[in-house]
């Protein structure tokens, strides 16, 4: 049954239909033969009464062909007469010539005995007539009609004996046949009701892991990957999608762990990277509080440019007026996004500041279009490229460097240009620094501490592009251009 079970679906299904069909045509096959048996034998009961109303018809025939060859002497009535008689002599040659003590054996021998008598008498008759002796064929024509009367009633007693002994046989036949019919009933009922009860377990049998399998899944769809899992009772279609589905509901149940877990030592890493981000700030800022307050810083500042004024030194008024702006916009500038206008202020005041300390050896250029400065950009993104390009580019040039900042529109992008005609840089050096790559010098020059890497990653992530920051450089000593593209789209501050 095990073997059977583990077959294919298709075979199984295939083999219960045709095991069934198979039991309903044998049953069929035994009713059909019950039923024609016993029609043969109700048919037989009355065999023999039949075969007496035949003999009987056949006596009388013989009887009156004789009589009308008697009146008319023609050659046909004799032809009819050797007819039947030949016809009556076969009918009694069939019947039973036994001696028993069974009246109807007993009057079918005398039947038969007399019926030969009688064929005798009756030819004898024929030929005494043929021969013209009427006193011989008178006589035998009596002694043949009396034995005729004789056999007559012969028959005819035998066939109402037997007419009533055949019909008790048809009665008993007729409730054995009606018996039958309610026993074919019954075994077909049976039968039914067995093929039900099969089909419906070898269903069940196929239905009931699925339906097992369908719930467990039910489970799982909710989110409770414990669910009991049916097992896989048998190797067929359905057993192999129990195996499989259980491989999976486990290998989502370990990929859910192990994300759990990946989540959880990264959501760690995040906590303790915040966490020293938070202490390094905080460290940062207990620095810079432990150095100067910056209240007190623009208030000296502001002190210093006043008595400045006072005194008449005005180009010292403005570069401390400008150092006092310059400190503030870095200082307080608490918001991310800025307007270009404000950007570009800070270069100018940058450049103002640094040109003081250098003697005004850095030329500084703008060519800047009025109706975009009032996009959005991240704040400090400008003021580092200039500085970087100072540092790097131009700073040892002694009076010949340049600084060119350029705001102007490309299709649907504001762009803006830094360029300087300093010792350039190498492309391997750009590559590194668009990759995030570069290793950087610290201290080298005196900076604000906000290097290329961080001006690129903040860019690309406001103009949500890649490609939002380009450095160009045609070899060395051939200058250096940052071009920064900004989304025109981009509502204003």
């Amino acid at each position: 049954m095990n073997k059977f079970l583990n077959r294919p679906l298709q075979y199984k299904i295939i083999s219960v239909c045709v095991f069934v069909n198979i039991i309903i045509f044998i049953v069929n096959i035994f009713l059909i033969l019950g039923i024609n048996s016993m029609s043969r034998d109700m048919e037989l009961v009355y065999q023999d009464n039949r075969y007496l109303n035949q003999l009987s018809e056949a006596l009388t025939g013989v009887q009156d062909s004789m009589t009308v060859y008697l009146s008319s002497k023609t050659s046909e009535s004799l032809e009819d007469y050797y007819r039947d008689a030949q016809t009556f002599s076969d009918l009694i040659q069939t019947l039973d010539d036994t001696v028993t003590d069974l009246s109807f054996n007993r009057m079918e021998r005398n039947i038969r005995n007399m019926s030969q008598n009688y064929l005798d008498e009756v030819a004898q008759t024929i030929e005494a007539k043929r021969g013209r002796n009427v006193e011989k064929y008178r006589t035998y024509y009596e002694s043949s009609t009396r034995l005729y009367e004789d056999i007559d009633d012969y028959i005819t007693s035998l066939n109402l004996e037997l007419f009533v002994f055949n019909s008790e046989n048809y009665l008993a036949l007729s409730r054995a046949f009606r018996r039958f019919e309610t026993i074919a009933i019954t075994v077909m009922t049976l039968i039914m009701i067995g093929n039900v009860i099969v089909v419906s377990s070898f269903v069940k049998t196929i239905i009931m892991p699925l339906k097992n399998l369908a719930d467990s899944a039910d489970e799982v769809a909710g989110g409770n990957f414990d669910a009991n899992i049916p097992p896989a009772l048998y190797h067929d279609e359905v057993g192999i999608v129990i195996n499989a589905f259980n491989k999976m509901v486990v290998s989502i149940k370990d990929y859910i762990e192990k994300l759990k877990e990946s989540m959880e030592k990264e959501r760690y890493m995040q906590e303790k990277e915040l966490l020293m981000e938070a202490h390094l700030k905080d460290a940062q800022l207990k620095y810079l509080q432990a150095q100067i307050n910056p209240h007190f810083l623009f208030n000296t500042l502001n002190a210093g440019a006043q008595l400045a004024m006072m005194e008449g030194a005005d180009r010292t008024y403005e570069y401390v007026q400008t150092v006092a702006d310059f400190f503030r916009y870095n200082v307080q500038s608490q918001k991310n996004d800025v307007t270009i206008r404000d950007e570009v202020t800070l270069v100018d005041n940058y450049i103002q500041i640094l040109n003081v300390r250098f003697s005004g050896d850095i030329g500084y250029e703008k060519q800047v279009d009025e109706r975009l400065l009032d996009h959005v950009m991240p704040s400090m993104i400008l003021q580092p490229i200039v500085e970087n390009a100072v540092n790097h580019g131009i700073r040892e040039m002694a009076g010949e460097g340049k600084i060119t900042l350029r705001v102007y529109r490309e299709d649907s992008n504001v762009c803006i240009s830094i360029r300087d005609n300093g010792k350039g840089i190498s492309q391997e050096t750009i590559d590194q620094l668009l990759s995030g790559s570069f290793d950087h010098i610290e201290d080298s020059y005196d900076n604000n501490g906000i290097g290329m890497d961080n001006v690129i990653s903040r860019i690309r992530i406001f103009a949500n592009n890649d490609d939002a920051l380009h450095i160009i450089s045609h070899g060395e000593n051939k200058g250096c251009e940052v071009i920064i593209h900004l989304p025109l789209e981009e509502k204003n501050v």
